[in-house]
C-alpha cells in the first residue's frame, strides 16, 4: 500500500486532527528540523525547543499549506527563521561548542569539509531563492534522486539537474566569499552526509505531544518563540510586496529635502518604500536617521517606483560591516549596491575605509569598482555617500568628490533603497540620515 504523501497527511490532520497523521509527518522531518536548529544554536536543549516551536507552527498552519508548497523546504525555512529569531533574542554564543559537537560525530574523511561548511550553511541557504533552496533541501538534505526532485518540483528531470547544480554553485560561491574554498562535489557530499542527523528519541516524543495539541501544553518560552517566528515568517512572506504612498521632494537652495506623509509601521521611512528582503522589525527611525540592524543575513528597504536615471544620497555609517545604497534593483538578487564600510569594520580594508560598487546577478556579486582610504571614518561614524545613475554610467561620490565611475549596461532601471547585511557571528548596524533621491 502506498504511503500517503505530505499533503494527504496535512489534509487528514487539518480535517480531523488525526494524531497518527501528524505523528507521521514528525517522523519524516524531525531530523531535518532538529539538525538545522542544532547547527544554528549549537545547543541540544535549544534545538529541541526550536523543533517544538516549528512543529507547533506546522500544526497551526496545516490547513493553509497548498499542494504547491514543498513541505521539507517549508519546514527547513521555518526552522531557519525560528532559529534566527531565537539567536537574535539570546546572547550570540556556543558556536565553538556547536563545532566541537558536530565534529565529534564525523568521520575523519568528512570532518575537514563539513567543519568548514557547518557554521556557514544555514546563512548561505538563507541567501538562496525559494526554488533553489527547495532543490538543495530535496537533493542533499533528504537525499532524493534528481527524478524525485523533478517530481516534487513539478519540472522535468533535466531542469531539476540544472536547478540543483545552479543552487549548489551559488552555495560554493557564497562559501568562497567567506574564505571556504571547496568544489561543488565536495560540498554536495558533505551536506548529503552530515546536514541531517538523527534527533534524540525524546525530542520526537516531546514534539509529537506538544505539536499535536498545537502547543497547548508548551512552555511559555516555546510559545513565545513560535509566536515570534510566525511574525517573522509573515514579514518574510511579504518581502516582495511593495506598498504605495506619497513622498514629495522639496528644493531649499542646493539641498533636496524628502518630506513624507509617513504612515505606520516605521516613522521616518518613506511611505512608498517597503521591505524587499528581511523584515520591517530590522528597521527603525531614531536620532533623525533610518537605522537598520541584522543578524540574519540581508535586509533591504526599497521604493515601489522604478527609476532609470537617478541620484541618491545619504549620510551613512556602520558599526560593523557596512551601510549600503541600492539602485536599479530588479529584486533582492539583481541590481547595483554601493557599500560603505568604515575603518576597522569587517568589510573594510585592514587600515582604511572602503567604498565599493557591486553588481548583483542572480545573487552573485561582482565588484565593478573599489575605493580605499585610511582614516576616512571610524566604526559608527558617518560619511556622505552619493550615487548617480545616468544612462549606462554609474558614479559614486564621497563628500561631493567623485571616487568611482563605471560603465555598465546590465540594468537600465529598477528600485532604489537601503541595505544592511549581518549574521549571528558578525551582526551589523547601519544608519542613514539626510536621505535624498531624485
Amino acid at each position: 500500500m502506498t504511503e500517503p504523501d505530505d499533503h494527504e497527511l496535512l489534509a487528514q490532520y487539518a480535517r480531523s486532527e488525526s494524531d497518527a497523521a501528524f505523528a507521521a509527518l514528525i517522523a519524516r522531518y524531525v531530523n531535518l528540523v532538529y539538525s538545522a536548529a542544532l547547527r544554528f544554536t549549537g545547543n541540544p536543549h535549544h534545538a529541541e525547543e526550536i523543533t517544538q516551536a516549528v512543529f507547533i507552527i506546522l500544526a497551526r498552519k496545516a490547513g493553509k499549506l497548498g499542494r504547491g508548497v514543498v513541505l521539507s523546504g517549508w519546514l527547513y525555512q521555518t526552522a531557519r527563521l525560528t532559529a534566527a529569531n531565537f539567536v537574535k533574542g539570546e546572547i550570540r554564543r556556543q558556536r565553538r561548542e556547536q563545532q566541537a559537537y558536530m565534529q565529534s560525530t564525523l568521520t575523519e574523511t568528512e570532518s575537514g569539509a563539513w567543519e568548514q561548511i557547518a557554521p556557514l550553511l544555514d546563512e548561505a541557504m538563507g541567501r538562496l531563492g525559494e526554488r533553489d533552496r527547495n532543490a538543495v533541501v530535496l537533493r542533499f538534505f533528504e537525499n532524493k534522486t534528481a527524478r524525485e526532485v523533478a517530481v516534487t518540483l513539478k519540472i522535468n528531470e533535466a531542469a531539476a539537474h540544472k536547478r540543483v547544480n545552479r543552487a549548489l554553485d551559488k552555495l560554493r560561491k557564497i562559501f568562497s566569499k567567506r574564505g571556504v574554498t571547496l568544489t561543488a562535489t565536495v560540498i554536495a557530499g558533505a551536506v548529503t552526509e552530515n546536514s541531517v542527523r538523527a534527533a534524540p528519541a525524546a525530542v520526537a516524543k516531546s514534539v509529537t505531544a506538544l505539536a499535536a495539541a498545537k502547543g497547548a501544553a508548551a512552555s511559555g518560552s516555546t510559545l513565545t518563540l513560535a509566536k515570534g517566528a510566525l511574525k517573522l515568517m509573515a514579514w518574510t512572506k511579504a518581502k516582495t510586496a511593495v506598498v504605495a504612498g506619497t513622498c514629495v521632494l522639496l528644493a531649499a537652495g542646493t539641498t533636496t529635502i524628502v518630506v513624507c506623509n509617513q504612515p505606520k509601521p516605521v516613522q521616518g521611512i518613506p511611505p512608498d518604500w517597503s521591505v524587499l528582503q528581511g523584515n520591517i522589525t530590522q528597521w527603525d527611525w531614531s536620532n533623525h536617521a533610518i537605522n537598520g540592524h541584522s543578524t540574519t543575513g540581508s535586509t533591504m528597504l526599497v521604493s515601489n517606483k522604478k527609476y532609470g536615471d537617478v541620484t541618491m544620497s545619504a549620510v551613512a555609517g556602520s558599526t560593523n560591516r557596512g551601510a549600503e545604497l541600492a539602485i536599479r534593483m530588479q529584486d533582492a538578487d539583481n541590481g547595483y549596491l554601493v557599500v560603505f564600510s568604515p575603518d576597522g569594520t569587517a568589510w573594510s580594508a585592514e587600515n582604511g575605509s572602503l567604498i565599493k560598487l557591486v553588481k548583483k546577478t542572480s545573487g552573485d556579486e561582482v565588484e565593478l569598482g573599489i575605493f580605499k582610504r585610511g582614516g576616512l571614518a571610524l566604526p559608527g561614524h558617518s560619511a556622505k555617500i552619493t550615487v548617480t545613475a545616468k544612462g549606462p554610467w554609474i558614479e559614486v561620490f564621497l563628500n561631493e568628490d567623485s571616487i568611482l565611475k563605471v560603465k555598465d549596461r546590465t540594468y537600465a532601471s529598477g528600485y532604489i533603497g537601503l541595505r544592511v547585511y549581518g549574521d549571528p557571528i558578525k551582526p551589523s548596524d547601519a544608519t542613514f540620515s539626510n536621505l535624498t533621491f531624485q
